[in-house]
């Protein structure tokens, strides 16, 4: 049974299986071209890289934190599958620095989902795990992944050209990264999930 990481309003985060069910999630949330657009171009992932390559890194554990650093997220209503948050810190040994990221299906695009479990997560991070920073990247033309950094707290740091083996639309324009340091993080109570970690 998975444990769950975080709930807040609308979201639960837990920890994903290493069952067919979940494969066959992240298969088809992988296998649509608008969520995969800004990540290669929007190219389907296969079923046996998923087994192989993602569903290890989703199920890694990080000493430094206790636990993972990635949660499936499910609609508390419906129990639906949404897609998945990253919060993982950038060391094993270390949560000074984690790295928040998200990978939602189009069904749960401009609900909010991404904003929610991001500010509750960074809450989490800056409350209860010992994290000093929070960074995020994304390509410069995903507007809509920006918005949800800003929403979320953090400033932009940089704009920045990758040496990528694949180019896909948009990539001439570059990478950003944002970040929100501890000592600027304004959370109050309705930024922090139910956390039962």
């Amino acid at each position: 049974m998975p444990s769950i990481f975080l709930e807040t309003e609308r979201l639960i985060l837990r920890t994903f299986r290493d069952s067919d069910s979940d494969s066959e999630r992240l298969v088809a949330l992988d296998s649509d071209p608008e969520v995969m657009r800004f990540i290669n171009g929007g190219r389907p992932t296969s079923r046996s890289f998923v087994i192989e390559r993602v569903l290890p890194q989703l199920t890694h554990e990080y000493p430094c934190i206790g636990t993972r650093g990635f949660w499936a997220a499910e609609e508390k209503a419906t129990g639906a599958f949404l897609g998945w948050f990253e919060f993982r810190p950038l060391a094993d040994d270390s949560a000074d620095v984690v790295e928040l990221g998200y990978r939602l299906g189009r069904a749960a695009w401009g609900r909010g989902y991404a904003t929610e479990g991001a500010r509750a997560l960074i809450a989490k991070g800056f409350t209860e795990l010992g994290v000093r920073r929070v960074t995020a990247n994304t390509m410069y033309v995903n507007s809509r992944s920006r918005r949800v950094m800003e929403k979320a707290g953090l400033v932009f740091v940089r704009r920045w050209f990758g040496d990528w083996p694949d180019t896909i639309e948009g990539s001439e324009h570059g990478e950003v990264e944002y970040a929100l340091e501890r000592s600027q993080w304004k959370g109050g109570p309705n930024d922090v999930g139910h956390s039962t970690l």
